[in-house]
C-alpha cells in the first residue's frame, strides 16, 4: 500500500503544475487533429499546365477528364508550342501535359517546317503514351489489317524534385488517359486481350489517414511518456527531495515503480482519448478487437517508461534529460515505420529497427485497426514487445539500484 502514496504523491505534483495542464491534456488533442490533416501523403490539387497542339477530338474529351478530376488543377490551357523546362523552372506547376498529332499522322513536310521538339531536363519526370492501333476482337482468319483508332500522342513531363508526388501524379495521368481510351475501344466494339483488374482490401480508398491515423496515437503516446517521465527523477535531485524518498520505508523497486506509474496511467488514458479522436473525427474504422492493442500498449508503455527512467537516472540536470529524450523519440520516429516503411532501413540500421518498441507498437496498432486481426497474426510481434520490454526495464532497474547505492 506504501506504493499508493507516491502515486498520489506524484499525481499531487503533476496536477500542481498550472502551466503543464493544457500542454497535458489539451495539447495532444489538438497534435492528433493537426497531424491527421498535415501528414497525409495524398495526392490532390497537383497544378498542372496543359499544352493541346492536337487537332484531334480525343486530345479535347481527355483534357475534359483532366479538368473534371479533383487529383489535378489546370492552371492554363495552351494552343501554342513552349518551352516546357522554362515552365517547370518557374515551379507554378507541377506537371505539364503535352498533346500533339502522332508523327505518323503527320506528313514528312509539316515534320520539317514544325518540328516538335520536347526536351526532358534534368530533375523531370517524363512518361510518354501513344495509342494509335488496335486488332479487333474478330478471329485471325476474318482480321486484314489493324484498325486505325487515330489517338493523339501525349507526353507527360513531371517536375521531380518530390519524387513521391511526381510518381503518384504520374500513375494517375496514366490511369486516367488509359480509361479514356478502354471506354473508348469498347464502345467501338473491341476490347483488350488481356485486362487487369486491381482488388484493394482493408483500405480499398487508399486514404492515407487511414494508415495514419493510429500511427499518430502511437507517436503521441512515445513523446508524452518519455519526456515527463525522463525529467521524474532528475528533478527531485535538483529539489534536493531525493533524499527524503530514499530514507523512507520505501524499497528501491516501490520507488522506481511509484515515478513510473502515473505516467503510464495518464499515457492509458491519452492513448484511449486519441483513438476516440481518429475514429470520431476521421472516421477510420476498428475492425479488431482492443483488447489486444490494450495488451500491447501496457508492455510497449513498460518499456518507454522504464528507458525514460533509465536516462533520468543518469542525467545530471532536465535539460540533459530533456535532450537525451529528444534524441531517442526522433530515433524512434525514424525507425518506426510510422512515415516510411521499415524495409527501406538500409540494412545495417536494421538491427535498430529490430530493438525499436515503437516500430512494433505501430505495426500491431494498424493490423487491429486496418485489417482487424487477430493476436494469432501478430503474437511474434508482440513477444518481440515483451522481450524488448524485459531488457529495458531489468538495465533500467539495475542503474536505478546503483544510482540509489551512491
Amino acid at each position: 500500500m506504501r506504493i499508493f502514496y507516491l502515486l498520489k504523491k506524484e499525481l499531487i505534483e503533476i496536477f500542481r503544475q498550472k502551466e503543464l495542464l493544457p500542454l497535458l491534456f489539451i495539447a495532444p488533442l489538438i497534435q492528433i487533429i493537426i497531424l491527421g490533416y498535415v501528414v497525409k501523403t495524398d495526392v490532390e490539387h497537383v497544378p498542372v499546365e496543359i499544352i493541346n497542339l492536337s487537332k484531334n477530338k480525343h486530345s479535347v474529351k481527355i483534357i475534359n477528364r483532366i479538368q473534371q478530376t479533383p487529383l489535378f488543377e489546370v492552371k492554363h490551357i495552351s494552343y501554342q508550342n513552349k518551352d516546357v523546362v522554362e515552365t517547370l523552372k518557374k515551379g507554378k506547376v507541377k506537371a505539364v501535359v503535352l498533346f500533339r498529332d502522332s508523327l505518323s499522322n503527320v506528313d514528312k513536310k509539316t515534320q520539317r517546317e514544325s518540328p516538335l521538339k520536347y526536351p526532358a531536363a534534368r530533375g523531370t519526370y517524363m512518361r510518354r503514351l501513344c495509342w494509335n492501333t488496335l486488332q479487333p476482337s474478330v478471329p485471325m482468319e476474318t482480321m486484314k489489317i489493324p484498325i486505325q483508332l487515330n489517338y493523339p500522342e501525349i507526353q507527360i513531363l513531371m517536375d521531380g524534385i518530390d519524387s513521391n508526388t511526381s510518381s503518384i501524379a504520374a500513375g494517375y495521368f496514366n490511369g486516367i488517359i488509359k480509361k479514356y481510351i478502354l471506354s473508348d475501344i469498347n464502345r467501338l466494339g473491341f476490347r483488350l486481350p488481356v485486362e487487369n483488374k486491381t482488388l484493394i482490401r482493408f483500405n480499398p480508398r487508399l486514404k492515407s489517414i487511414n494508415y495514419m491515423g493510429p500511427g499518430i496515437v502511437a507517436l503521441l503516446l512515445t513523446i508524452l511518456t518519455l519526456f515527463f517521465t525522463s525529467i521524474s527523477i532528475v528533478r527531485e535531485k535538483e529539489q534536493q527531495t531525493m533524499d527524503t524518498l530514499l530514507i523512507s520505508r520505501l524499497t528501491p523497486v516501490e520507488i522506481y515503480i511509484g515515478k513510473a506509474l502515473p505516467m503510464a496511467i495518464i499515457g492509458m488514458i491519452h492513448m484511449f482519448v486519441g483513438i476516440a479522436v481518429v475514429v470520431l473525427w476521421f472516421g477510420i474504422p476498428i475492425r479488431g478487437n482492443l483488447f489486444y492493442l490494450l495488451i500491447s500498449a501496457v508492455v510497449f508503455l513498460a518499456a518507454i517508461l522504464s528507458y525514460a527512467l533509465m536516462i533520468s537516472t543518469i542525467a545530471a540536470t532536465q535539460q540533459q534529460a530533456l535532450f537525451f529524450a529528444w534524441f531517442s523519440m526522433i530515433t524512434f520516429i525514424l525507425l518506426s515505420g510510422l512515415f516510411t516503411p521499415t524495409q527501406n532501413v538500409p540494412t545495417v540500421f536494421q538491427p535498430l529497427v529490430k530493438i525499436n518498441p515503437l516500430a512494433y507498437l505501430i505495426k500491431i496498432i494498424r493490423e487491429v485497426f486496418l485489417k482487424g486481426n487477430g493476436i494469432e497474426y501478430f503474437y511474434k510481434d508482440l513477444l518481440a514487445l515483451i522481450v524488448i520490454a524485459a531488457v529495458i526495464i531489468s538495465l533500467s532497474l539495475l542503474n536505478f539500484k546503483r544510482f540509489i547505492s551512491k
